[in-house]
């Protein structure tokens, strides 16, 4: 099951991680919310050292601590 965060206006997101490879060869993990769970993509906590953060648009972000 997949980490879900419900906002301020009511509104549930969750969590997901898709891995890309960047140019200079590197593999970087880039984490993000959907309303919807993606198969494959969902991740069931939030990452150590991060927290979940809402914008004042609504809309759920991670955070380092």
């Amino acid at each position: 099951m997949a980490y879900s965060f419900k906002n301020s206006k009511g509104k549930e997101y969750f969590l997901h991680v898709k891995k890309v490879k960047r140019a200079n060869g590197k593999e970087t993990e880039l984490f993000y919310f959907t309303t919807e769970i993606r198969k494959g993509q969902e991740v069931e906590k939030v990452p150590a050292g991060k927290k979940v953060i809402e914008l004042p648009s609504g809309l759920p972000v991670l955070k380092k601590v």
